[in-house]
């Protein structure tokens, strides 16, 4: 099972994992991104073309799916204005063993955080600024290349 869900509205972590746990394998891993509100930052702002990202997660979740034993993935990512501490991205999955889902839910973040087509501003007091893409995600995507 794969689930993607991408919107501006809020998510139930505790109902998701609950989803994942229900479905009878023995590990569920889980990673919930929340907006940091660190160097004045008032709001994040992330901008996307719907189809385009549908199908890029549909991707990285399928590609999920074939590296490791998988009983479910989930996939939510918010869009739209959010203010500090809200939450921002939910990644989960469910195997039989600790292993697989813990690597999966790394991967997913990882290549998540590069490969799918969001556009983030952030919004401060003096201004708003868009986001670069920065060399520490890539790198941390990078690791998980397979030749």
């Amino acid at each position: 099972m794969i689930t993607i869900a991408v919107g501006e509205a809020d998510f139930d972590v505790a109902a998701r994992l609950a989803e994942l746990e229900a479905m009878g394998g023995g590990a569920v891993a889980s990673f919930t991104g929340i907006v940091r509100g660190d160097g004045g930052l008032i709001a994040l702002e992330l901008e996307h073309y719907p189809a385009m990202t549908h199908e890029a997660l549909t991707r990285l979740a399928e590609d999920a799916a074939r590296r490791w034993p998988l009983l479910g993935i989930v996939l939510i990512h918010r869009v739209g204005r959010m203010a500090p501490g809200e939450r921002i991205v939910f990644v989960g999955t469910a195997s039989s063993h600790r292993a697989a889902a813990l690597d999966a839910c790394h991967f997913l973040i990882d290549w998540l955080k590069t490969e799918a087509p969001f556009w983030k501003k952030e919004h401060r007091a003096d201004g708003s600024t868009w986001v670069e893409a920065r060399t520490a995600d890539d790198a941390a995507r990078d690791r998980w290349i397979r030749d």
